[in-house]
Formats: structure tokens, sequence, C-alpha cells
């Protein structure tokens, strides 16, 4: 049976799991846990988060020492529920409620649908259309991009589902852009690969992991701001490949 001090650690630890695979920093990851621990009693709190793993231990003088680390096994950009999981650590540090009612409020913050389908599909066509054009693209690229943003999007659904790679999920969305986008040139759909494969590239470029890095290096986590630098640069290098690939292939 699980000790008060165990109980509160590992509670924390969900919070602070579910805020890193929602796109948290890795400073705040470590002051939320840190924070939450000690508004459970903890006398002290060291944690270490990085892109795959936290490790939290709490000192208390009548119950020892107490460590337990978290396995992080995926990632996205989800600020609606990363929001609502700091409102429920700032509730817990302002007046900690029971432990119970902890694991009731994330549940329910879990069972919460992510951004619609209905949402995503004509964002990525809209994103892919106005950077066409941003970038020199004529009206007929224009259209052509967003009607392969918008097939992307279920592709890359359906990938989600699989639980395959990144890279390679990455890459296969890549080699699909560059091949519909040649394919649709060759039609006579559209006037521009080029134009048309960079609106779709927009859609994958690992912008925010790569900010996210730099901040972190920053802000003194060089560890984590390393890892999540050299996965940006990989991921641009397996984007890159796949939708030249197509090119060579069709040229």
């Amino acid at each position: 049976m699980q000790s008060y001090e165990e109980n509160y650690l590992y509670h924390a630890l969900n919070i602070g799991e579910q805020m890193l695979m929602c796109g948290a920093e890795a400073a705040r990851v470590e002051d939320t846990v840190a924070r939450i621990c000690r508004a459970y009693g903890a006398c002290r709190a060291d944690v270490l988060s990085i892109t795959g793993s936290i490790v939290a231990t709490t000192y208390d003088p009548f119950a020892g020492v107490q460590t337990q680390t978290r396995r992080i096994h995926s990632q996205s950009t989800d600020l609606h529920k990363l929001e609502r999981l700091n409102d429920l650590s700032r509730k817990i540090c302002t007046q900690p409620v029971p432990l119970a009612e902890v694991w009731e409020n994330l549940q329910e913050i879990l069972q919460e649908a992510g951004y619609p389908e209905k949402l995503l599909v004509p964002a990525y066509a809209m994103i892919s259309g106005v950077f066409t054009v941003f970038f020199g693209g004529t009206w007929s690229d224009m259209l052509v991009s967003m009607c392969i943003g918008l097939l992307l999007r279920l592709l890359q659904t359906r990938g989600n589902q699989l639980g395959q790679n990144p890279f390679f999920l990455t890459f296969l969305y890549s080699a699909a852009g560059g091949f519909l986008a040649n394919l649709s040139v060759y039609l006579g759909f559209g006037e521009n690969v080029d134009m048309i494969s960079i609106g779709n590239i927009m859609l994958f470029i690992p912008g925010l992991i790569f900010t996210n890095s730099i901040r972190d290096m920053f802000s003194g986590d060089t560890i984590t701001g390393l890892t999540k630098f050299v996965e940006s640069i990989l991921l641009a290098i397996v984007i890159a490949i796949g939708f030249t690939l197509t090119n060579f292939i069709n040229a």
C-alpha cells in the first residue's frame, strides 16, 4: 500500500508528465512538480525533467526520502490542455485538495477531446495556401496547395492512429506532399512545383520544437535544449529528403 508521501509524489508526476506531453518546457514542469510536492508537505523536492523522462525526489523528516521516475513516450502541442493542467496545479498550490479529487480533476482534463478534426483539416488547407501565395505562388498553385494540405492532414490522422516512428511518418508525409505537388503540375492543375511544395512543407516544419530548445538552453536546461535542438534538425532533414526525393524520381 502506498504511503501518503508516495501518493502525492505519484500525482504530482502525473501532472508533470501530462504537461510535458502537451508541450510545456522542462523548467515549467520541474517547478510545477516541486511546488505541488511542497504544497503537500515535502520539506524539499528535487526534480529533473528532460525530453523523455522526469525524475523527482522528495524529503520529509518523518517519511524520509521518496524517489519516482516517469518515462515520457510521446509529445505533442495542446495549449488548451496545458492551460487546464496549469490551473489545476495552481489550485493545488493555493489550497491543497484531497488526492482523490486531484485524480478526478486530472481524469476530467485527459478525457477532454483535443482539437477537433473539422477545425484542423481546413486549418491545414489554409496554412498551405497562404504560404504558397506568400512565397510567390500563383492562385492556381494556392488552390492545389490547399487541396494537398487537406489530404496531408487526413494522412497524418491515419498515421497517428498507427503509432509508428515519428521520423518515418514525417518522411512519409513529406514524400506524399512532394509527389502530389509534382503530379498536380504534370496534370496541369498547378504551375510551380516549388511554390506548392513550400506551402505544404510549412505544415511540418518543427518551429515550436526549435524555439523551445533555444529557450531551454537559455534557461539553463542544456541537456533538454540540446536534445530538442537535435530533434528539430533531424526532422528538418527528414522533411527535406522526403520532398526532394520525389523531384529526383520525376526528373
